[in-house]
């Protein structure tokens, strides 16, 4: 039988974000298959320069609406230690239950998505009606559903009533009721296993070879998480589990993130009910002395991780930011290899991949032997001649 290339992406009605795989099939099955990264890039760390500390938290949020809070903490984090800043632990706690709502809220959109994939639509309606539960907690306590910009300098922006205090526990406690008839549905329902068992294989040897982080590895019986190898925040005083499993398949990472939202629940309702005293921020000085520092968070795709660096003023010198998408991008094109035509959008979508997080650029000039760096007007003026090219003239606009 002969071989033939098909491209999957950019432009794809299963990928919501442009990316490319390119995809060899002999029939249905594929042989091999390759990843093209780079029709993204939004020149985040670049625009970060140019902004002060506080302005960045507004940047860096979105970096990734579904883990806007992960991103803002790790980048927080670096500036407070760099500053020298003794956060309260009353902000610590209230950043810890933001971090596990956003893990709930992310875990429900990824269920619903998946049952989308596989085709089993009444599991996206049922997950995502019952994602404005951890929607309308976030709402209630930040003002808002996606981008909740609680952190600041020092700490948080708003502290939590009592009122709000009992209408979280409410609205956890139903969601906890709801976690376990999707947990039976994903155990048990035959779709389900039809769709998902031995789908995306990736055994534990390969998961460590190739860096998958989060849910992808844990599937893959890889007992990774930076909560609890390098607790932050109030990790190393909270009671949860690490949930692993071994069966490597997309049925595996389906199972691990149903489990979590139950881990979760744990932890939401221990900071709430344990909630220290106290102030929610303190002063911060807006320049930062010169130094470097780099911290990592488990953010709900995955491990998180942000370099900082300053020099003494009051807007950081470098960022770099390696979001947990990248990490497993590598793992996808293992799991490809081997499967089915129609497993493709399952297969990628078991990730949770955020190719707007991911996406990098650099440009190599040989001729100089050296990476340039463009100015916004510069890469402005790229533009314009690009699309000239293409008969399209922006120069005027």
């Amino acid at each position: 039988m002969s071989k033939i290339t098909i491209p999957f992406g950019p432009q794809h009605p299963a990928l919501k974000e442009p990316e490319n795989f390119m995809l060899v099939l002999e029939g249905e099955q594929i042989t091999s298959a390759g990843i093209n990264l780079g029709y993204n890039h939004r020149g985040m760390e670049k625009a970060a320069e140019g902004r002060t500390y506080i302005q960045n938290l507004y940047l860096i949020e979105r970096v990734c609406g579904i883990c806007s809070h992960s991103h803002t903490t790790t980048y927080i984090t670096n500036v407070e230690e760099l500053a020298k800043a003794e956060v309260p632990q009353r902000a610590l706690a209230i950043r810890t239950l933001f971090a596990e709502l956003e893990r709930v809220h992310s875990h429900l959109l990824w269920l619903g998505v998946a049952g989308y994939e596989m085709g089993f639509e009444t599991l996206f309606m049922y997950t995502w009606r019952d994602r404005e539960q951890v929607l309308d907690c976030l709402e209630l306590l930040s003002g808002n559903r996606v981008h909740y910009s609680i952190n600041t300098l020092g700490g948080v922006r708003r502290d939590i009533t009592a009122e709000q205090k009992a209408e979280v526990l409410k609205r956890i406690k139903y969601l906890e009721e709801r976690t376990q008839y999707y947990i039976k549905l994903a155990t048990q329902e035959p779709t389900v296993l039809a769709r998902t068992a031995n789908v995306g294989k990736l055994p534990y040897d390969v998961a460590i070879e190739r860096g998958a982080v989060g849910p992808t590895a844990r599937a893959s019986g890889v007992a990774r998480d930076v909560r609890k190898d390098d607790p932050y925040l109030l990790y190393a005083q909270l009671d949860f589990n690490l949930i692993t499993h071994n069966t490597n398949d997309v049925f595996g990472r389906l199972v691990v993130r149903a489990l979590e939202l139950v881990e979760s629940y744990k932890i939401i309702n221990q900071v709430l009910n344990n909630l220290p005293e106290g102030p929610v921020a303190v002063k911060v000085p807006m320049k930062v002395a010169p130094g470097e520092c780099v911290n990592h968070y488990e953010a709900p795709r995955g491990e998180d991780i942000h370099y900082l660096k300053s020099n003494g003023t009051d807007k950081p010198e470098r960022l770099k930011v390696r979001a947990p998408t990248l990490a497993n991008l590598q793992s996808v094109a293992y799991m490809l290899e081997g499967g089915w035509l129609a497993d493709v959008p399952l297969v990628i979508a078991a990730i949770d991949p955020c190719m707007s997080c991911t996406d990098r650029a650099a440009v190599w000039n040989p001729k100089k032997g050296k990476t340039e760096v463009y100015s916004w007007e510069e890469m402005r003026k790229l533009g314009i001649e690009q699309y000239k090219r293409r008969g399209v003239d922006f120069s005027r606009l």
